[in-house]
């Protein structure tokens, strides 16, 4: 059930984004790994090179990127049951995982990957909001570590990717912008948004609904104007960890 208040923002402003740590090469065996920590929400999002490509790109000399997204049982309260065993996923899950592969795409060129696919997971270990946008964030930073692998060892010449993406939430509660949400947020809000935008600032996606309350064309513009200034603290994040590479 729906609170009435607005949520509980006393340690940070309504405009501010959630801490943000950036953990490259987290995982030894992985052509890149980092662990990203948005508040309490982590996932560990892992890059491997595939010198294959699935069947419709034989013989066009164009690569790929996509991305499987799974929650850990114990992510969240009450331990989950892993789709494995259930078998077959979610809806959320295949829609979420699609979206991240989506966002990864917009900024990579197939061309200069050449032949061959790079395959994004991305487990989330803990979870309070935000695990699809924070996916989106640190996958891009685990693709870039296996491209510079590539890059490194001769196998490509060129840089595919063409620039940096990015991902964050917004939310309206009473008529008040939220950047960021927490779960808590998350349940609470009239309206949910969850905005890809690359370093140039181009979107890529946009979900929105309105849960609790109707959202004007002017109110839209606004979340997406606050989702714009959190992004941009995002991607110098990232940045910052490719440069500690």
């Amino acid at each position: 059930m729906k609170t009435n208040t607005v949520p509980n923002r006393t340690k940070r402003a309504n405009d501010e984004p959630r801490q943000l740590t950036i953990v490259p090469h987290f995982l030894p065996h992985a052509d890149g790994s980092v662990l990203i920590s948005c508040g309490n929400t982590k996932v560990i999002c892992t890059a491997t090179i595939d010198e294959n490509v699935p069947p419709f790109l034989k013989e066009s000399g164009r690569g790929w990127v996509t991305a499987e997204y799974g929650m850990l049982p114990a992510s969240a309260n009450g331990r989950m049951r892993r789709e494995a065993v259930a078998g077959k996923q979610t809806g959320r899950t295949q829609e979420i995982q699609r979206l991240i592969g989506r966002s990864l795409r917009a900024v990579m060129d197939m061309k200069k990957l050449g032949s061959r696919q790079i395959l994004i997971d991305c487990d989330v270990i803990q979870a309070d909001g935000g695990t699809r946008t924070a996916s989106i964030s640190g996958a891009f930073v685990a693709m870039s570590l296996a491209v510079n692998k590539l890059l490194t060892q001769g196998i490509i010449n060129e840089n595919p990717i063409r620039e940096a993406v990015a991902a964050i939430s917004v939310g309206m509660f009473n008529n008040t912008l939220l950047l960021d949400l927490d779960y808590p947020e998350d349940s609470n809000c009239d309206a949910d948004i969850n905005i890809v935008m690359t370093a140039s600032e181009q979107l890529v996606e946009i979900q929105g609904t309105a849960e609790g309350a109707t959202f004007s064309i002017q109110q839209l513009n606004q979340l997406i104007s606050l989702a714009q200034k959190g992004i941009r603290s995002i991607l110098a994040a990232q940045q910052q960890a490719l440069k500690a590479n």
